[in-house]
């Protein structure tokens, strides 16, 4: 083995290994030692081997070309099992969402004659007493409606409804069907767009013959209590002009010119349970009594000239009476 000499140079001894040109700086009473490095690692003291394994996690990397189809059941549960998965659910629910009623709950019934009989007249005064005795449950309905919208009040809020009333009309004659969404709900949109399909409709409001008035008004829960609905009857006695054409531009009923005197009762709804609930057209009520609509204007293709007859045999036929025995000629020209 060569031998270790030690070198002094400026008072400073220097270790002087057998590789020629390698020093290292020695102290005094210090044995120098001979470094040995670890063949699987660089780290010249193994000790530092476990902490330096410690620092990297195995993972499990999937097999992206794996599929379930081609598993058995056996090993699609064994693989749940390892990944900590629940079995899937045997039934199939979708979540779903109702933001309006399909109809009308309590529907109001409008008395007979209304809009032609005066205040005065005994049938007038009659239909007077039988609305009060009717305002009990509204009251309360309107006293829920508070809980929800503390700024609701009847008068003000029939002005309001009139205005929504306009605004989807106009809407529809435009056919804005992306407007006339938020004016409408859900259960009058289908019913709207199926009047309106191929037909031209000129529409236009003139002025109210008596100021709107809330005459119904309801609250009920759907599936739970928490979800409440609001709906409020609203009385329009207006007049109006309404044309309506078809697809070849021909008049199906009403006039452009003509305007014409129009009572409705219009239901409005509201989701209360939500915070962004607006009011919206929900339906219109058509009372027993009122006269039915007339019929459109139906038009008919006719001909310039009758159509041709079939030439037919022209013989003589003969048939006999076998009662009387008398011969009968019947000649066909």
């Amino acid at each position: 083995m060569a031998s270790i000499s030690v070198i002094s140079r400026l008072g400073i001894k220097f270790l002087q290994l057998p590789q020629p040109g390698f020093l290292i700086p020695c102290l005094n009473n210090v044995v120098a030692q001979q470094q040995v490095r670890h063949r699987r690692t660089k780290h010249w003291d193994p000790k530092w081997k476990r902490l330096r394994k410690a620092k990297f996690v195995k993972i499990d990397i999937p097999n992206l070309n794996e599929r379930a189809e081609d598993l058995s059941q056996e090993q699609v549960k064994s693989k749940m099992k390892e990944k900590g998965l629940l079995p899937p659910r045997p039934w199939l629910e979708r979540p779903f969402y109702i933001s309006c009623t399909g109809g009308i709950f309590e529907p109001y019934v409008p008395p007979e004659g209304d809009g032609k009989m005066s205040a005065i007249s005994k049938e007038g005064a009659k239909q007077k007493f039988e609305l009060i005795e009717k305002k009990t449950k509204s009251m309360m309905a309107i006293r829920k409606i508070r809980n929800y919208d503390e700024d609701f009040e009847s008068p003000e809020f029939a002005s309001f409804a009139q205005d929504i009333y306009i605004n989807a009309h106009s809407t529809l004659a435009e056919k804005n069907k992306y407007k006339l969404r938020e004016m409408v709900t859900e259960r009058a949109y289908p019913e709207l767009m199926h009047n309106i399909a191929d037909k031209t409709i000129h529409w236009s409001f003139l002025k109210s013959l008596e100021p709107p008035r809330v005459v119904h008004a309801r609250v009920t829960d759907v599936i739970t209590k928490e979800n409440l609905f609001a709906q409020v009857t609203v009385r329009f006695h207006t007049q109006q002009k309404l044309a309506i054409y078809d697809r070849f531009g021909r008049l199906m009923h009403g006039s452009e010119t003509i305007a014409k005197d129009c009572l409705e009762y219009v239901v409005f709804e509201k989701h209360l349970s939500n915070e962004y609930g607006v009011w919206r057209l929900h339906e219109k009520i058509i009372p027993d009594w009122m006269p039915p609509k007339s019929p459109a204007f139906t038009t008919y293709r006719m001909d310039d000239e009758p159509p041709a007859k079939k030439p037919e045999d022209s013989k003589d036929i003969a048939t006999t009476d076998a009662s009387e025995g008398d011969k009968v000629a019947t000649v066909t020209a």
